[in-house]
């Protein structure tokens, strides 16, 4: 089996970069007399804190308090501005622009896409299998000499399935020139351990998770990307001084001191998920609900768009992913609460309604009033 080499993937002047040193990182001590970083030394204009202070680089308390939580070290953990950041970072690492390639597999979250096209790399699409899992051998084929990223959601996003471990595998086992990258937004939904558990048996794994969903903290824009430390380090030199906020960090940290209330969430999330996909599978407009390992579902209708439309007139707000390939006629629907996911049924129950009685011919009884039978498969 071909070894991997970090340095044989990275960009030649990234190598040889030297990284900004803030006035953080030359004194990492909390207490003194602080006169390095040009500071406002009085306070701060806002009543709700004092935010004087430039914050600590690289966030070592949360990193800390998250590698027991997450079964790795510390120095395995890169905290990021979401994970859009450390998508773009490996990105700028990895792909020299107009001559490097990375891979993903369609349908897929967008960010991949739109950071191959900031930073001038070619994209490579190898489609997903109708039933959105990993065509493992033309992906194989794809893989060149210039694929430096190969990118992998799991659960995906927007079908919601898990990718199969074996795809994966086989290919962390077969692109050793390639970083495998395994975004993993959805892992807390989903009943499989994270392949955080596989850092050490491959140094080619990339793990991103989030803050975002499980842990409700979205508004926070904060990212995970677990690696070898050696691929950490990496992202730590080419990353901006103090790219996660004071207040970021004071509220993640007391957030993790709550992952009690956070595997609650999870629970009753996927309680609700069930009730939504039982309910959903009733309707005469739906035709396939896809199987979920995330916090939403993909739903086919039979008339997507009228019925996005209809719900947005209504204001209940869905993603419209009909023009995403594999997903004609398609909607992501997040699990909402009770009540939010009882409004959403309560209008496209209102909508078959209506629907059945303006298809009626007339002087039809009442037997003409029942449905035809749906598949949802």
């Amino acid at each position: 089996m071909q070894s991997f080499n970090l340095n044989n993937l990275l960009r030649p002047h990234i190598l040889s970069l030297t990284p900004y040193s803030s006035a953080r990182d030359e004194y990492t001590g909390k207490v003194g007399v602080f006169l390095d970083a040009n500071e406002n030394p009085i306070g701060s204009t806002t009543n709700t804190g004092d935010y004087n202070r430039y914050p600590d680089p690289h966030q070592w308390a949360i990193k800390q308090r998250l590698a027991p939580i997450k079964g790795v070290r510390p120095e395995q953990i890169f905290l990021g501005n979401g994970s859009d950041e450390p998508i773009d970072l490996l990105v700028r690492a990895t792909c020299t622009p107009s001559q490097d390639n990375l891979l993903i597999m369609p349908p897929t979250y967008g960010m991949y896409e739109v950071s191959a096209a900031v930073n001038d790399v070619e994209l490579v699409k190898v489609p997903l299998t109708p039933d959105f899992q990993v065509d493992t051998e033309a992906v194989l084929k794809a893989i060149n000499s210039n694929t430096k990223l190969i990118w992998l959601c799991s659960p995906n996003n927007p079908s919601g399935n898990l990718l199969q471990a074996d795809a994966i595998r086989t290919i962390l086992e077969a692109a050793r020139q390639s970083l495998v990258i395994v975004d993993e937004a959805y892992i807390d939904f989903a009943d499989t351990p994270s392949w955080t558990t596989e850092l050490d048996r491959y140094p080619n794994l990339v793990v991103l998770q989030t803050f975002s969903k499980a842990w409700g903290l979205a508004a926070l824009r904060l990212g995970m990307c677990f690696a070898s430390e050696e691929l950490i380090q990496v992202l730590n030199k080419i990353k901006p001084p103090y790219n996660i906020s004071a207040p970021t960090q004071s509220l993640a940290l007391d957030a993790l001191t709550h992952e009690a209330a956070k595997d609650e969430m999870v629970r009753q999330i996927l309680t609700e998920r069930q009730f939504l996909a039982e309910k959903l599978r009733s309707l005469p407009s739906v035709q396939v609900i896809y199987p979920s390992d995330a916090n939403f579902l993909l739903v086919q209708f039979n008339d997507a768009k009228g019925i996005f439309e209809h719900l947005i007139e209504q204001q209940v707000i869905v993603r419209d992913r009909s023009k995403v390939k594999l997903c004609g006629g398609c909607l992501r629907i997040s699990v909402g609460t009770r009540a939010e996911n009882e409004r959403l049924l309560s209008v496209l129950q209102a909508m078959d309604s209506s629907s059945v009685v303006d298809d009626l011919p007339l002087g039809t009884g009442e037997e003409a009033m029942k449905p035809e039978p749906v598949s949802n498969a």
